[in-house]
C-alpha cells in the first residue's frame, strides 16, 4: 500500500493504518530497534510503540516521508529505553561506542542549546552530509543513525571492514572541519 493511503487511514481514524504500517514498515522500525537496543524483545516492544505514536500524532501531523517519520520515532523510543539500560548499568556496548566516536565531533545537548539554536545545527548537519559522496553518506548514516556494527555495513556494501573504518574516521573529521567552519563550538 501506498504511503499517503496509509497517512489518509491514520486520518480516517482506520484502525487498519496501523496493521498497514506494521505489514510496510515493521521490519525496518525492528531493524532500528534492534540495532540499538540488541535485544528482541525489548526491540518489538518499541515498533509496537512507534504504532501507538504514530497513531497518536497523525492527525495532526502529515509526513512527507512516512519511512522516515516512523524510523524517527523508533530511533527516540529505542534511545530513551537504552538509555534506561545505561543507567542501570545493563548497557549494551554498540551504541555507547557509536555514540564515543562522534563525542567529540558533536557538541552536547545542553551546550547545543546555550550556542546555537537546534534548527542550525540541522542546517548544519544537513549541509555536511549533503556534501559528502553517495557512499560515504550511505556508510555515515548506517552508522551513526541506524546504528549499524562495521561488520554489518562492510558486509552489506560488500567492502573490508577497514574500509569502512577509514570512511567513518574520514567523515567525522570533515564533520569536525565543516563544524569549525559554521562556528559550531566543539
Amino acid at each position: 500500500m501506498e504511503d499517503n493511503h496509509i497517512i489518509k487511514l491514520y486520518f480516517d481514524r482506520s484502525e487498519s493504518a496501523i496493521s498497514e504500517t506494521a505489514n510496510k514498515y515493521g521490519r525496518y522500525c525492528y531493524s532500528i530497534s534492534y540495532n540499538i537496543l540488541h535485544n528482541h524483545e525489548d526491540a518489538e516492544e518499541c515498533v509496537n510503540d512507534t504504532y501507538i505514536k504514530a497513531w497518536e500524532s497523525i492527525p495532526p501531523n502529515r509526513p512527507s516521508s512516512l519511512s522516515a517519520y516512523l524510523g524517527k520515532i523508533t530511533r527516540y523510543l529505542s534511545l530513551n529505553k537504552y538509555e534506561k539500560y545505561t543507567a542501570q548499568k545493563r548497557g549494551l556496548g554498540q551504541v555507547q561506542a557509536v555514540l564515543d566516536e562522534l563525542e567529540n565531533f558533536i557538541p552536547t545537548f545542553s551546550s547545543t542549546e546555550q550556542k546555537i539554536d537546534d534548527m542550525a545545527l540541522v542546517e548544519t548537519l544537513n549541509g555536511f552530509l549533503a556534501s559528502l559522496p553517495v557512499e560515504t553518506r550511505k556508510i555515515f548514516m548506517r552508522r551513526y543513525w541506524y546504528f549499524s556494527s562495521i561488520k554489518e555495513i562492510a558486509k552489506d556494501y560488500g567492502i573490508s571492514q577497514s574500509k569502512v573504518k577509514m570512511t567513518l574516521l574520514r567523515a567525522r573529521n570533515e564533520l569536525k572541519r565543516h563544524l569549525e567552519k559554521e562556528g559550531v563550538m566543539l
